[in-house]
This record gives structure tokens, sequence and C-alpha cells, in this order.
């Protein structure tokens, strides 16, 4: 932040205080959110590639995977942290005064265009392998970059029509109401068990639906990324447009961050009370696990603006995570195509070599490392070069 953002006279909107992104609408860029955006990046990074390596039997540390159902590890920390920074940005990034602009016809077609490229590339993704060979591999509708789409487009669209207050109501009521949708019983008089996979109406409406397109098959299948599912990933956003327009504010840094931190801290106290009755589960996307993982990003943002977010914090281009905060669709794009070098022999020789000296699990990182070295790299050269992929 610039020093006048230190001083309560400040203008309501944040400074930029990172590389300028000429794409950039508004002109502004928070160096903690793109600081934090990129350590979600680089995380998400990280559990894929851990992922693929288990797939080629190397043992890995269970945390780097994502709970099997009922439970949380730091995987299940990354998706949810991206699309709160999802609210948060809009929320930074809309021009003061925006309200009636940033509601107007042409803004829309914007927003609905962009949400519709991310689910588009997002399709594509996820079916590079079945476009090779239709026969061996099948069709998934749902997935990241189309949960992102569709939540951004929702929340772009909410933003400029909402106050602050009603976002918050709105917040809460989809937070209860995907409760109440998940305690449905089941057509079919089969059990509603929330602490068991797949049965419950949530993944029953992913199965009528997406039928063998999704993601777990099987009687009790379902899409972690299902229809339903968007219900609370809204919430998670919106919650995220409330933590934005409060750095909008432009009170001093300290005040800012103390306030996020605590407000951080009520998240996750109330996710894990919620939790006791309502898992904490990725894969139903359940209320308590976004109050949890909003809560655990919110008190990270905290922490990044308080230090990254002052005048005498100055920014750089080129370095790990801000590289992938700026340029996070070309990172995600990026990882996803290159992750067939994943099951080559280069990669896997570091578990080789490194195996009887440290260990499986440890050793099982190095090639992780390495992959996130190597997609690392050409984003880092498009940041210093000033290029940046925006759909």
């Amino acid at each position: 932040m610039t020093a006048a953002v230190e001083s309560r006279a400040a203008p309501p909107g944040p400074v930029a205080t990172g590389p300028r992104d000429p794409h950039d609408r508004a002109g502004r860029r928070l160096r903690s959110l793109d600081l934090l955006r990129g350590v979600t990046v680089a995380g998400m990074i990280t559990v894929n590639a851990t992922a693929g390596v288990q797939s080629l039997d190397k043992p890995v540390f269970a945390t780097l995977l994502h709970a099997d159902w009922a439970g949380f590890t730091l995987a299940d920390t990354v998706f949810p942290a991206f699309l709160t920074m999802v609210g948060v940005s809009i929320a930074v990034s809309a021009r003061d005064g925006a309200g009636a602009g940033a509601g107007s016809a042409a803004a829309t077609r914007r927003v609905l265009a962009r949400a519709a490229r991310m689910i588009l590339i997002g399709l594509l993704l996820g079916h590079m392998f079945f476009l090779a060979d239709f026969h061996k591999y099948g069709v998934r509708l749902p997935g990241v970059l189309q949960r992102i789409g569709i939540v951004f487009a929702i929340c772009a669209l909410l933003y400029p029509r909402m106050g602050m207050r009603a976002r918050a109501i709105a917040a809460g009521a989809l937070l209860v109401g995907y409760w109440l949708l998940c305690l449905l019983p089941v057509p079919g008089g089969a059990p509603t068990d929330l602490w068991v996979p797949g049965q419950n109406f949530v993944s029953w409406v992913d199965r009528l639906v997406f039928g063998e397109w999704r993601y777990v098959k099987g009687p009790s299948g379902y899409d972690p990324e299902g229809l339903l599912g968007t219900v609370p990933a809204v919430a998670q956003a919106l919650l995220g447009t409330l933590a934005g327009d409060y750095i909008r504010r432009g009170l001093p840094v300290l005040r800012t961050a103390k306030t996020l931190f605590l407000a951080g801290l009520a998240g996750v106290a109330a996710g894990l009370v919620w939790g006791v009755v309502f898992p904490i589960a990725k894969n139903l996307w359940t209320s308590s696990f976004v109050l949890l993982s909003t809560g655990l990003t919110i008190v990270l943002l905290g922490m990044f603006h308080w230090w990254f977010d002052r005048a005498d914090r100055p920014a750089r281009k080129g370095d790990l995570f801000g590289s992938f905060g700026r340029n996070a669709i070309a990172a995600y794009v990026l990882h996803e195509v290159a992750s067939i070098i994943l099951t080559g022999d280069a990669i896997q020789l570091p578990f080789k070599w490194l195996a009887p000296l440290v260990g499986t699990q440890v050793a099982a990182l190095a090639p992780v490392a390495l992959f996130v070295a190597i997609v690392w790299y050409p984003i880092a050269y498009m940041d210093r070069r000033g290029w940046y992929l925006r759909v």
C-alpha cells in the first residue's frame, strides 16, 4: 500500500501495490491478494501433482490428498480459497461509484462472456484425453474452472445490485438452505446419511442429472463439483466480497488486517461447531466446510494484507507466488496440459535417488516440487515481460 492508505483520510479504494496488469479494468492490484492467490495456485498444482505421483504407486503424505469424505486436509483448503478470492477480487477491482455502470447491459455481457470462456477452457482441459480417445476416456461436464466460472458470473452480477448487508444475508440464507437440501429424503427410500459418501439428496441429484457423466461412479456416486454444490460455493464467494468491501474502505492497514484476522477466526470457529451436525466434507461442499475454509482464507488474507500491503514492502516481478497470482489462469492451464510429464521416467528420477536417503514419503515430494518449478518458470517469464492471460 502507498502511504495514503495508512492514513484515515485515504480514498475509499485500495491503491495498486503490485505490478500493473494492463488488463485490470480498475487499474488496481492488491499485492496481498495476488500473493495469496499465488499461494493457492501453487497449492493446487502441488495437490494435483501429488495425486499424480500417488497414481504411480508412490507413497505420499496424506495431508496433500483430499479427504475421502468427511474430514479436512491441507489439500482441501486450496479450491475453496480460490473461490473466496474470486469474491474478494470482484469487490476490490470494482470501480468507485460503479453501481450504475456495473449493472449495465454491457457490463453484464462482459461478465457472462468471461464466465463462458472460463467454462469452455475447463471443458477443454477436462476432456483432453477424451478428445484423443473416445473409447478409453469418458465425459464429465462439471469441473474446477466450470464451477469458478459459474460462481464468478453469479457473484459479479449480484455485486453491483446488492449492498454489503444484503449479500451477507444472502450468503447465510444459501448456507442454511443448502443444509436443508442435504437433509431432504433421497427418492427411492434409501436412508439419508450425510456422513456416508453419496447417501444424500444432493448426490442423488448429481446421479439424476449427470448419469454416468459424473466423477464418482456407482450406485452411490456423486460429483465433487456437482450441480447443487454450486449453491454454497456462491455463498463462499459472496463472503469473499464482504472482505473485499472492507479492504476497499482504505482504513489503516493494521486495523484492516486485524479485523480480517478476527473475522476469519470467527468463520473457522463457526465451521467447526456446525461440523458437529453437518460434516465438514469437501466432496459435498457442506456449509460447515465453507465457513471453515473461508475463515482460514480470510485469516491468511489479513496476515498477508498486514505484511505486504505496506508502503515499505516494494513489489517485484518474477517471484514465485506473485507470478502465479497475477497469471493464475495461465498457470492452471499450463499445469493441466503439462501434467502428462508426471508419468515420465525423467521426473521420477529424483524419487529414485532420494528414497534410500530420506525415505519414500519425503522423496515423493521431489517430483512434485520439480513439476511446480517446471510450471513456474514460464509463468515467471511471462510476468517479467508483462504478459497476462485474461479470459
